[in-house]
């Protein structure tokens, strides 16, 4: 992945967010703020914008990755903006000045956000959070990658892992965030957050393929 590939992934996001906005705003609604999709959709329209900056698509995939998570951190409201933008602010760290992002280096960019994530909110898998759909699709991507798959057909794999993880939070009881103040009410539930992060991984692989 170069940095076009990277500006389209976001470009992808954004109107996959938008696409979704309802329905994530009305998972957010049933234990959280309600906010969700309405902050995701904005911050990531501003992503774009940020993103469409000739000087800024001149940068390294990293950089490009650090201006996204700082953009986010910026416009979305809530804990959102703060835990996605510090994911792609630490992905965008740990790629630091390469000219194109390989398998192996995407792997560990992205596992380099969900550990971010995970020291920011304290979140561990189980949780009901979006780290139950991150580190699955991060774990796939990996184990596709020990397996020879080709970058396109590994990323297939971490999205369908990443939405498997998102519906697995249904039947969680949230014990992080808003959502835990319902207790066993915030059962029957997909977490928004997961939600969001199924979206983000099948935007990364819709981009490479």
């Amino acid at each position: 992945m170069e940095s076009p590939d990277v500006v389209m992934w976001m470009e992808m996001l954004s109107g996959a967010v938008a696409e979704h906005c309802d329905r994530l705003t009305q998972l957010d609604s049933a234990i959280g703020d309600g906010d969700h999709g309405i902050n995701m959709k904005r911050g990531l329209e501003a992503v774009v914008s940020a993103l469409s900056d000739d000087a800024v698509r001149a940068q390294p995939p990293g950089k490009v990755l650090t201006v996204a998570g700082r953009t986010l951190v910026s416009t979305v409201g809530g804990a959102s903006g703060p835990l996605w933008g510090s994911f792609f602010r630490a992905a965008g760290r740990s790629a630091g000045d390469v000219p194109s992002l390989d398998g192996a280096t995407l792997v560990t960019a992205l596992a380099a956000g969900v550990t971010a994530v995970q020291e920011l909110g304290a979140a561990v898998p189980g949780d009901k959070t979006m780290v139950d759909a991150l580190l699955p699709g991060v774990e796939a991507l990996r184990s596709a990658q020990g397996d020879g798959a080709e970058l396109p057909q590994a990323l297939e794999r971490a999205a369908a892992a990443a939405a498997e993880g998102a519906h697995a939070t249904v039947p969680l009881q949230a014990r992080k965030g808003r959502a835990s103040y319902l207790g066993e009410r915030s059962v029957g539930h997909e977490d928004p957050g997961a939600a969001s992060a199924a979206l983000v991984f099948d935007a990364l692989a819709r981009s490479v393929t």
